[in-house]
């Protein structure tokens, strides 16, 4: 049976709040994506590195009962059987654009469409609210995440080499957009 068929997506509620960073498991960090810009497009490739390392981002210590009922900001949830196994968190932002704040899946359900479900759902949300596209960053370093954004359809809009300088690890934020049609 598809995994896919078998999960709930759904808002946040007071009640689901201690689920939110169950999803926040480590990723594999394999390769970067080296950007480039040549006649007004941006363009990429990838560098795989010689070794694989896991990482993991901090979690997220947020005021999360400002995204339950919220119209310019949300936080959706994906449930396996009552189990969080992923989410989705994203706001409104100024330029008509639904900026995904985060979005993440329990190691052991990567692959299976919980990530694309999630994108689906944030865009009816976007799509709502007569929102333009979506739109994200990610770190050079995460080409697995880049891959996933390219395969649903977005393509890097831009780059900041500044952004995190105080992080010796990435040279590179980059920009990601998906134009709703």
């Amino acid at each position: 049976m598809n995994i896919a068929e078998e999960i709930i997506i759904s808002p946040l509620k007071d009640e689901l709040i201690e689920d939110i960073n169950k999803t926040n498991d480590y990723f594999k960090v394999f390769g970067k994506v080296v950007p480039s810009f040549q006649s007004g497009k941006w363009s990429f490739e990838e560098n795989l590195f010689d070794e694989t390392e896991e990482i993991r981002f901090p979690d997220d210590k947020l005021d999360w009962s400002r995204y339950i009922n919220r119209e310019d900001k949300a936080l959706f949830l994906a449930n396996k059987n009552n189990n969080c196994i992923g989410q989705i968190r994203i706001i409104k932002d100024w330029n008509r654009f639904c900026y995904i704040e985060n979005i993440a899946t329990k190691k052991e359900f990567r692959g299976y469409g919980i990530g694309k479900l999630l994108l689906t759902k944030a865009e009816e949300w976007a799509k709502q609210r007569k929102l333009i596209g979506m739109s994200l960053e990610a770190q050079d370093d995460n080409l697995g995440a880049c891959r996933f954004y390219v395969k649903q359809g977005f393509i890097l809009g831009g780059v900041d080499t500044l952004k995190q300088s105080y992080n010796p690890n990435i040279e590179t934020t980059l920009y990601w957009y998906k134009l709703f049609k």
